[in-house]
């Protein structure tokens, strides 16, 4: 199974609580915070939930 690199590029500040608390979960508390998750289901959909927020790239 592959895995799934994540940055934050962009603030939580001024989203919905549920999308800061998405980004929390995946390790992501500032600007420029990687993390590498595994790819599946529940991964993807958190990334799809603040897509608008992150960057992600198949490492």
């Amino acid at each position: 199974m592959a895995n799934i690199k994540i940055k934050l590029v962009k603030s939580t500040a001024g989203c919905l609580k549920d999308q800061i608390a998405t980004a929390e979960a995946l390790g992501l508390r500032k600007i420029g915070n990687e993390t590498v998750q595994p790819d599946n289901a529940a991964t993807r959909g958190k990334i799809k939930k603040i897509s608008h927020l992150v960057s992600w790239t198949e490492a």
